[in-house]
């Protein structure tokens, strides 16, 4: 577990003026990773996202500054991989060499560019792909409505449920994304294959894996916590009749992997030092976690202080409008560390740059449904729009945005950039 350290001083400035804005996502205090190239280019370089600029590590590390050789290359799971200690020395380097008055500032202004004139790519080489059920709210009122006299499944609160998905369609924000085409039944006999009438979004939380294991060692849950590198913003966009219809008897299968959206930044580890907090307390009755999913200080501080959100604009206005708002430090049953300790329990090895989803994140409230699916009861209860419109599911052409940060008392608001996709027609 990080400790609070001078890098994330909340009085500490950069000599990138926009990066002092109350409200930039990327205050020097947060310095996330991601992999962009520039107009016209085909090679990829690593950079780190400060207000409206990249600092390109690449150009840095030609410029003499001491950040490890791996961040001039052009695959994040190169640096991932490396020691937790050089990852805290690097940041350090780059707090300083950023701060207002370091003497780097005339030598690494000539390697930065505008965020706007950057085309962003996935950070990293994801070789695995596990989608997590931790979301009890989400879980509850999407059982509901299915399953009305027993919502949760007997072993929710027993089990961090997942399935593994696909990687080769994740993509990073911005990538539109097409309805996808599949089979389902109105009335639960015959079937028809088409567009799905549908299409859903769904707001998670992206685990990248930092550390792997080797297969046949499970990872101990008091060493899990140091397994995973960063957290991205994650949409897996679902089709749900598609998904009613196949997922009897094994699951989700074409519902799901025709796309998963991802922030391109990925916000690390050491920078959410200052929003953690302890996991979310079990209700009265509910049972305690088996002893290998059980640490106490990840009891302790194993929750992140994460608020979440999904805006939508369609054809017909003008900017998004948010829908709803929910905070990771509750709607998580499971841990980051419980989701690393269990999917590597059995054995499964693990690999630098796997991707582990949230699942759906949300909240307690009506209101606060991470999908459509809870938001309309299911397609009975239309949204209604502030133009007027309403939404049972997505349209084609309708834009759907995640956001999410982290604020509090006597730390600097971070963020991680938007995660958005536009939905386009299905082939004909």
């Amino acid at each position: 577990m990080h400790s609070l350290n001078a890098t994330h001083d909340p009085q500490r400035r950069s000599w990138v003026a926009s990066a002092n804005a109350a409200d930039t996502d990327f205050p020097i205090q947060n310095l996330p990773y991601g992999r962009f190239r520039r107009a016209g280019e085909a090679r990829w370089h690593l950079g780190v996202a400060l207000g409206d600029q990249v600092l390109d590590l690449a150009a840095a590390h030609v410029a003499g500054l001491p950040v490890h050789a791996s961040l001039a290359g052009y695959d994040l799971a190169d640096f991932m991989a490396l020691d937790p200690r050089l990852h805290h020395q690097t940041r350090v380097t780059l707090s300083e060499a950023l701060t207002e008055g370091s003497a780097w500032a005339p030598t690494l202004a000539a390697c930065l560019l505008p965020q706007s004139e950057a085309a962003m790519g996935l950070p990293c080489t994801i070789r695995g792909y596990t989608d997590f059920f931790t979301g009890i709210h989400h879980a509850r009122e999407a059982g509901r409505l299915f399953r009305p006299d027993d919502p949760l499944t007997p072993n929710y609160k027993h089990v961090p449920i997942a399935y593994h998905g696909r990687t080769s369609s994740i993509v990073p924000s911005g990538t539109p994304v097409r309805r996808p085409q599949g089979q389902f039944s109105s009335d639960g006999v015959t079937a028809a294959f088409g567009p799905s009438q549908r299409l859903d979004y769904e707001l998670e939380v992206g685990v990248f894996v930092g550390r792997g294991n080797a297969l046949g060692e499970p990872v101990p849950i008091a060493q899990a916590g140091e397994h995973w590198f960063g957290l991205v913003l994650l949409n897996d966009w679902s089709a749900r009749d598609v998904q009613r219809w196949e997922a009897q008897p094994l699951g989700p299968f074409l519902a799901k992997n025709f796309a998963t959206s991802i922030s391109p930044w990925v916000v690390t580890r050491e920078a959410l030092a200052p929003f953690r907090l302890a996991a979310p307390a079990r209700a009265d009755g509910d049972p305690l976690p088996l002893p290998y999913l059980h640490d106490a200080a990840d009891a302790q501080a194993g929750g992140i202080d994460l608020t979440l959100e999904v805006w939508l604009q369609t054809p017909q206005m003008t900017q998004a409008e948010r829908l709803m708002q929910s905070h990771f430090r509750d709607a998580a049953y499971w841990t980051v560390a419980q989701m690393v300790a269990h999917h590597t329990s059995n054995g499964c090895n693990l690999q630098v740059g796997d991707l582990l989803g949230t699942g759906t994140q949300s909240g307690p409230a009506s209101g606060q449904g991470g999908c459509l699916l809870e938001l309309t009861a299911g397609g009975a209860r239309p949204l209604p729009l502030s133009n007027g419109e309403q939404r049972r599911f997505l349209e084609d052409g309708d834009r759907v945005v995640l956001r999410g940060y982290c604020e509090g008392a006597g730390a600097r608001r971070i963020g991680f950039g938007d995660c958005e996709g536009r939905v386009l027609p299905a082939r004909s």
